[in-house]
């Protein structure tokens, strides 16, 4: 194929016309509004109610299900400063010397620095072996054996290797993540169309306009699905990551509140750790419409 001689400028215009934009698919078609919403929130009021009723009819010992309003107690204790016993003048606050917000803030950065270096890592890694063939045949059942292997599995290892400070938590959250990453982006490059490929280079763009104007904006949903993915993984071995060490940590909290027999806490915890999850994958989920507005629009 000849390539066509054009300026760099007036090759980068050209093939940002071809890339993924919203321009490239129809319209949106507008949706008709749902009671989706209303039937999550009627949902809810159903399960609080049942659960309410369950535990003032007494049918379940307080100590495996608490009532509702125990667990509210324990939640807003564990962010506020009260008396260590009653009739005592010693004042405490929140649960192991941190408020439960600052043990969720902690765990989130953890998640954060895991969730970074796994980005970073994955997406090149992914990009290397979408290219280089005999390295994808030497690397992926690596890969594979990693994403395949439970956290507790090697957390032991780790502590080993880098102690029980936040270096082996970070570790441990970069291996639940980094994986999920790589497959991600190698499958979003295999997806590439091959026609904007063709037409980039006999448009004369060269090997760096052709992966940053063509096939990363390609493969970029297949990317951010891929994080989205990760975070989830990071999440569920966020417990695993914190048990040893892991305070200030909302992981670690709910396992050692869970210890002492601390059911209302334990409780409260879960519904923390899984109220921020829903939270962190509705942003992904924005995040991801922002940046790749032309998707199901082709």
């Amino acid at each position: 194929m000849t390539a066509v001689s054009l300026p760099v400028g007036k090759v980068t215009e050209r093939i940002r016309s071809i890339a993924p934009s919203p321009e490239n698919g129809n319209a949106a078609v507008r949706r008709k509004p749902s009671f989706g919403k209303v039937q999550g929130l009627i949902s809810l009021l159903v399960f609080v109610a049942a659960w309410w009723a369950v535990t003032a009819a007494r049918l379940v010992n307080p100590l495996y299900l608490p009532s509702p309003s125990a667990v509210w107690d324990a939640f807003v204790r564990a962010n506020s400063c009260n008396p260590i016993a009653a009739g005592s003048t010693r004042i405490v606050c929140g649960v192991q010397q941190y408020f439960l917000w600052q043990h969720l803030l902690m765990s989130l950065e953890r998640i954060g620095v895991g969730m970074a270096l796994a980005i970073g890592v994955g997406v090149a890694l992914g990009f290397v072996l979408s290219g280089v063939r005999w390295l994808n045949r030497l690397v992926m059942p690596y890969i594979n054996f990693v994403r395949a292997l439970p956290p507790l599995g090697y957390i032991g290892l780790l502590i080993v290797w880098f102690g029980i400070g936040d270096t082996t938590k970070i570790w441990l959250l970069f291996l639940a993540a980094f994986p999920p990453i790589v497959l991600a982006t190698i499958d979003g490059l295999k997806g590439v169309n091959r026609d904007r490929i063709n037409s980039a280079l006999s448009l004369g763009a060269n090997r760096a306009q052709l992966v940053a104007l063509v096939m990363f904006p390609s493969a970029l949903p297949s990317v951010l699905n891929g994080i989205r993915l990760a975070v989830g993984f990071a999440w569920t071995t966020v417990v695993a990551a914190e048990l040893n060490n892991g305070i200030p940590g909302i992981g670690a909290l709910a396992y050692l509140s869970g210890t002492e027999m601390n059911t209302p806490l334990t409780i409260a915890c879960i519904l923390v750790i899984g109220v921020a999850a829903l939270v962190l994958d509705g942003v992904i989920q924005l995040v991801i419409r922002v940046l790749t507005p032309w998707v199901g629009k082709e």
